[in-house]
């Protein structure tokens, strides 16, 4: 077993623009839901353009030249078939809209739910070794910017691609010279957009990247707000986030740079053709090869073509931008989960207290030495372990490799006999509850946070852990009680009390291997002593470990457990471990005499 190397997939980023717009809409089924009535309202409302430049021909060849004064029933019954050919085409094309709109929204739904589901299905190391800004905009900001595309810029395609084809099969219908002629003219800028299409999208994964370092930038100094205050670093900040801005706006100029040569180019060739219609037709007119009506209606259908080539342009750079936020959404998904849920393959655990076995345990963070040296311990049902040492021991890494938050580089990791990596996650989750050092609390009320293990809770029975806890007194001083909102990160309560909401919530879900990672460190003396109280009893009949600084903890302990530099060097009672010279003993007496200073 090995730990997979961090960080995000990027075999997508180096895809071309097709393949990665087939793998992300292979994963959005719902772009193609209703997609052949989507595309024959699009032939409809694109068919419908084109009944003005006929009826136009057939109004000035038939309905002004005939012998005599003009054919006003036939032209009276022209322009009303028009019309009503208009209001089909606009209600074709307004339905088109919603049907796209409907669809694209349904796959993106689907996009969005799929990345933020797979995020949570990464390892710790994998989520911490991308900045959370980064990380956040890789499934908002970016499946927005495919949004975009898809709404516009797949509308764009679907008309401006029929369009193209039915006005140049009119033209041709019309003059078959004066069609290849506007082709000719537009061959130019068709291969010059392919070469743009290359260097857009290099400029437009450049933006998306440094979208993402300006949102980790703004983010981390809101939530870092009061730390950067404390040391009034308000100036260093904020250079920060304007460097960060900054090169989100030289990203952003160059990409649109690239953009602004594309406009002045369609334009000139679209004039260029329409001179070259309007002399070559001329020609053509006087040669009796093209009548006047037709000539006009000509010049109407070079309108029409020359739209969908101008507009192909803005198309591409919606494309561009929104292909680097597929390549970036993709990277997320394409980035297999290193502690991955055996799911339906994996095996259940009957409720009861756990035995807990290390075996030849090895573990390093990428890039770092190793932090766990051939760890083999053994853990018995309803023992209550106290895992102590110094900072830097492997206490914690130890505490998250038994919750399986990590998964061991060498050895493995067994519970009742079964290797950990075998356990469904929703076993697991269950049987195995882990209370991390800050307490971390959702922005909800203080009762949905401890029922957060237990949604099905009651009332009373969040009322009743509190009070088997020994924090009665503290809910009835609280005001609104267990509606009592806690804000965001918990920030309304102080940092003691977000570990007592954290300690009810574990208690609360009833788990049979509690798994206390310094859940005293930030209590004060008093609270501690209730606390520690109340863990007796919490902690009587299931197997409970507990990583602790504060030795309190070890003395009531059923055994210590201690950790040097990555290896178990001493495991006993506490009277047993502080009666002799050892680590131990070193850590007691410090403890010992910082409580007198």
């Amino acid at each position: 077993m090995s730990v997979a190397t961090t960080g995000l997939d990027e075999t997508a980023a180096g895809e071309g623009a097709i393949s990665t717009l087939r793998r992300g809409l292979r994963l959005s089924p719902e772009f193609r839901v209703g997609l052949p009535a989507t595309l024959a309202l699009a032939l409809v409302a694109t068919v419908g353009r084109v009944v003005v430049p006929i009826a136009v021909q057939q109004t000035i060849d038939k309905g002004l030249r005939t012998s005599g004064d003009p054919d006003v029933a036939f032209i009276r019954t022209t322009v009303l078939l028009a019309a009503a050919v208009v209001l089909v085409t606009a209600l074709s094309a307004y339905l088109m809209n919603v049907r796209l709109y409907r669809s694209t929204e349904g796959g993106l739904a689907t996009l969005r739910v799929k990345a933020f589901r797979h995020v949570h299905d990464l390892s710790m190391l994998t989520q911490s070794s991308e900045r959370r800004g980064s990380l956040v905009s890789r499934v908002t900001g970016d499946v927005d910017q495919i949004s975009q595309f898809m709404q516009w810029g797949g509308l764009m395609i679907l008309v401006s691609l029929g369009q193209l084809v039915v006005a140049s099969v009119l033209m041709a219908v019309y003059s078959w010279p004066l069609a290849l002629l506007v082709w000719v003219s537009f061959i130019p800028l068709a291969l010059a957009l392919k070469r743009f299409q290359r260097l857009l999208s290099g400029a437009y994964t450049r933006v998306r990247e440094r979208v993402a370092d300006m949102l980790a930038a703004v983010s981390e100094s809101v939530v870092g707000a009061s730390v950067i205050r404390a040391y009034a670093s308000e100036e260093r900040t904020g250079r920060r986030i304007d460097e960060a801005v900054e090169g989100y706006r030289k990203a952003q100029t160059r990409a649109q740079g690239l953009v602004a040569l594309t406009f002045p180019s369609s334009e000139l060739v679209a004039a260029l053709a329409t001179a070259s219609v309007v002399i070559a037709g001329t020609l053509l007119g006087i040669g009796g090869h093209l009548s006047a009506g037709e000539l006009v209606a000509f010049l109407f259908l070079v309108t029409l073509f020359v739209g969908p080539m101008q507009v192909a342009t803005e198309v591409l750079n919606e494309a561009q931008n929104a292909i680097a936020g597929w390549r970036r959404v993709l990277g997320v998904l394409d980035t297999e989960p290193d502690v991955a849920d055996p799911g339906s393959a994996g095996r259940e655990l009957p409720r009861g207290p756990i035995e807990v076995r290390f075996e030849n345990v090895g573990f390093s963070y990428p890039g770092g030495p190793p932090v766990l040296h051939e760890v083999t311990v053994d853990i018995a049902p309803r023992s209550r372990i106290a895992v102590v040492g110094e900072t830097g021991s492997g206490k914690t890494t130890f505490a998250k490799l038994l919750t399986r938050l990590m998964d061991p580089a060498e050895g493995r990791v067994l519970v009742d006999g079964v290797p950990l990596d075998e356990v469904r996650f929703s076993s697991l989750r269950e049987r195995i509850v882990m209370v991390p050092q800050d307490g971390f609390l959702f922005d909800a009320s203080l009762g949905e946070n401890i029922r957060y293990g237990r949604p099905e809770a009651t009332d009373e029975e969040v009322v009743l852990a509190l009070t088997e806890l020994g924090l009665a007194d503290w809910l009835d001083g609280l005001a609104r009680g267990l509606d009592t909102p806690v804000g965001q990160r918990g920030e309304s309560m102080s940092a003691g009390e977000r570990q007592l909401v954290a300690l009810a919530r574990a208690y609360l879900a009833d788990p049979d291997l509690l798994v206390l990672d310094e859940a005293t460190s930030a209590v004060d003396p008093a609270t501690e002593v209730r606390i520690q109280r109340a863990l007796d009893g919490v902690t009587r009949g299931r197997t409970a470990i507990a990583i602790a600084h504060r030795l309190s903890t070890a003395e009531a302990a059923d055994e210590v457990i201690v950790f040097d530099r990555g290896r178990i060097v001493q495991r006993g009672r506490h009277a047993e471990l502080v009666a002799r010279p050892g680590v131990y003993a070193d850590l007691h007496g410090s403890w010992i005499a910082q409580r007198r200073i």
